[in-house]
């Protein structure tokens, strides 16, 4: 006698389009991840006529030079500068040797950190309400060509 076959009744759509969208949030995160990889070997600075120009990632923008504070601008080493040291992320990416996003510093102030490097640190509180901390392989440089920028 042949065996009698019963069909499992089939499943709806529904687990179809839950997969579909598990595979798409899948397919961004990973998107993401390789960005912000990529950002972190090829973010840089650019000091511009009127504004300083951070390209990186998912937090560069471009500040008018009259939002920076640059006599208050400092050039510090985070690991004896405790200060100045990002405590806490609030928004952005934190992986070892690499830090970018919105910070809040041990003083307690708000920060847009680019940061590859702990040490020579460029620091420069702005009248936005934030600070930026920036690592550049030329600090001094920098920072003389932003004052130069804005010494007119």
């Amino acid at each position: 006698m042949s065996p009698e076959v019963f069909p499992i009744v089939p499943a709806s759509a529904k687990p179809i389009w839950i997969l579909g969208a598990v595979c798409i949030i899948l397919v961004i995160i990973f998107a993401a991840l390789a960005y912000t990889a990529y950002s972190a070997r090829n973010s840089r600075l650019e000091v511009g006529e009127n504004q300083l120009r951070l390209e990186g990632d998912f937090w560069g923008r471009s500040i008018d030079f009259t939002s920076l504070q640059l006599d208050n601008a400092a050039i510090i080493d985070l690991d004896s500068s405790s200060n100045y040291a990002p405590r806490r992320r609030t928004f952005g990416t934190a992986v070892p040797g690499y830090a970018s996003g919105w910070f809040r510093l041990r003083n307690g102030e708000k920060a847009l950190a680019y940061l590859t490097a702990r040490k020579a640190v460029v620091y420069i509180p702005t009248t936005l309400g934030y600070s930026l901390l920036l690592s550049t392989d030329r600090p001094q440089q920098f920072l003389d060509a932003l004052r130069s920028r804005t010494a007119g």
